[in-house]
């Protein structure tokens, strides 16, 4: 076995209080790593971005090392693609970089497209093949999946599965994790719990050692109450009847109980913060009313799709869905530029007059770099310092770190500190674009949980299955330059799968019995479809069992074993 890193005692800390303290680990080659949990900033340790306040890391000289970034450097925006893989190549070399440019799907014309024209995707796989371009062993990947639509969260996927070297693989997408990793590493508690076991099995066998932890930490305290009991009723008894022999034995007791409360099973801190949305219902018929409009981009004249006629009230939790590029987070975008304007300016949306609007934008742009984290939360609602520093505490910031700035805050952070305002601000609509991308896989449970109680109105853009079948009780799908109201989620689902595969095949039927032969041939398409089933199974099977679709699930489990004979 080759090792190409090893971590000894590796402490890093901003304040008084440790992000992790004495990790210690090894990577060798044929790893294939998972990293979740609050893994602070672990990864950008490891490639030298930052230097750790106590331990070190030693590298092996033949261990070539790439890092995959979350998002492309600014000064590669005026570049082609081809410019921007190649940047480190000299030009007898361009012959590099084209190849793999055609390895990972790009064609002949997306070469010379600029970089600031690629799709989510595109920028996705520009990332990568920058990063293999020199043929590393091992590669870290931070959260490469964000802002991908399923396509592109396919093609990861398959990259991922077919690499040959060594990665770890920072996400917070369990589907994902459980196709690709061989081992799963936590970062929890300020440690880092190992598991030679892909993410599903990791994350359960992590809550069955909490419950024996837990278990043992109980009969230990058991054990601890009573020597004390006992001790102090011997120490009693020693003044009482003046008896040394029972004041020593006392004394003995008593040592041996503070032996054991040093000795006693740690339990876990949990999560070390809980996300919980408030707001407010209204008394109103309506919230936000629209009659039909054309959505465009912020200064462009470029048509996406047409508004329907629609009206949401107080318990509306409306999933906006579609493909990548169809306007979804431009809606919200335009519909809030319209509340922010003057509410007569625009007849086609209509605002209650009392509707308080949150925006959970998916750049986090709503939080200023230069202000501080308490400063941060004085847009959101006059609340005094005392409440909102509570609320600080509450969700994880310590006192100490009150005055630190915005912009040194992790994507995870801000995503925090931004469901914090929300939270403060009581609003009775709120508009959440890509709320889960900075979200660890307990956030995600816990936004499906506050947002189905949530009083108010949410409109939600995401592609994550479960939020949205298990928080949203109504559905727009945009496609073909319209939006079209759905009454549930496998409605959309069927109507987006009807589409891709009339556009590929000219068919459209999708119910596939086990008799029947599946009429995909590409092995693309096939594997797409594959996931596809397999998530709608997953998703449903999360549901209580008086709402999950026993005829639904044999139907699609048929599909997929047809598929999976075929491939």
């Amino acid at each position: 076995m080759s090792t190409y890193l090893t971590a000894q005692s590796l402490t890093l800390a901003y304040t008084s209080n440790p992000l992790f303290k004495d990790l210690s680990f090894t990577l060798n080659r044929g790893d294939k790593v998972g990293l979740i949990g609050h893994n602070g900033c672990l990864l950008k340790l490891l490639n030298g971005q930052y230097e750790p306040g106590e331990g070190q890391i030693a590298k092996a000289k033949h261990c070539l090392i790439s890092y995959v970034e979350q998002h492309l450097p600014t000064h590669l925006e005026s570049k082609s693609v081809l410019q921007a893989l190649a940047e480190t190549l000299s030009s007898e070399e361009y012959w590099r970089a084209e190849l793999v440019l055609s390895e990972l799907g790009f064609s002949d014309a997306q070469r010379d497209m600029p970089v600031v024209n690629c799709s989510g995707g595109q920028q996705m796989r520009l990332l990568i093949a920058r990063a293999i371009i020199n043929q590393p062993d091992l590669l870290f990947l931070d959260e490469p999946s964000n802002h991908l639509d399923l396509p592109s969260l396919l093609w990861l996927e398959q990259f991922l599965a077919q690499w040959k070297g060594s990665f770890v693989l920072v996400s917070h997408d369990q589907t994902l994790l459980d196709r690709v990793t061989n081992t799963t590493w936590v970062m929890r508690d300020q440690a880092l719990h190992h598991f030679a076991l892909p993410c599903s099995q990791a994350r359960a066998a992590l809550k069955e050692k909490d419950r024996q932890d837990k278990a043992r930490h109980a009969n230990e305290q058991k054990e601890i109450d009573r020597i004390e009991k006992s001790a102090k009723r011997l120490a009693t008894w020693g003044k009482v009847y003046d008896n040394e022999d029972l004041a020593r034995k006392a004394k003995t007791m008593f040592a041996r109980k503070e032996r054991l409360e040093d000795q006693q099973t740690e339990l876990t801190e949990g999560t070390p913060w809980q996300l919980r949305l408030q707001g407010e219902a209204l008394a109103a018929n309506r919230l936000l009313e629209t009659t039909p409009f054309s959505v465009t981009p912020l200064d462009s004249d470029l048509h996406l799709f047409s508004m329907a006629e629609m009206r949401v009230k107080s318990g509306d939790r409306i999933a906006v869905l579609g493909s990548n590029g169809c306007g979804k987070s431009t809606l919200l975008n335009q519909l809030y530029r319209h509340y922010q304007m003057d509410l007569a300016l625009n007849p086609s949306v209509t605002f209650h007059d009392r509707c308080r609007l949150g925006y959970y934008d998916q750049s986090l742009q709503q939080l200023k770099d230069t202000e501080t984290v308490s400063e941060a939360l004085e847009s959101f609602s006059a609340v005094n310092s005392e409440t909102a520093k509570r609320a600080l505490i509450s969700a994880g910031f310590e006192y100490t770190r009150h005055n630190q700035h915005v912009k040194s805050l992790s994507g995870g952070e801000r995503a925090r500190l931004l469901f914090i305002g929300l939270t403060l601000a009581k609003y009775h609509l709120l508009f959440l674009d890509e709320p889960t991308n900075h979200l660890d896989m307990e956030g995600k449970e816990e936004l499906i949980t506050t947002l189905s109680e949530f009083a108010g109105a949410a409109l939600l853009v995401s592609h994550d299955r479960s939020l949205i079948e298990q928080s949203c009780n109504r559905f727009w799908l945009i496609d073909k330059g319209e939006l079209t109201e759905y009454l549930s989620a496998e409605e959309v689902y069927q109507q987006l799968s009807d589409l891709k595969h009339h556009a590929t095949s000219g068919e459209t039927e999708l119910s596939i019995s086990s008799d029947e032969i599946v009429s995909l041939n590409d092995e693309e398409q096939l594997l797409e479809r594959l996931i596809e089933l397999e998530m709608l199974l997953a998703a449903d099977l999360q549901r209580k069992p008086k709402h999950q679709k026993p005829n639904l699930q044999q139907q699609w489990r048929e599909e997929i074993e047809t598929i999976s004979k075929q491939m």
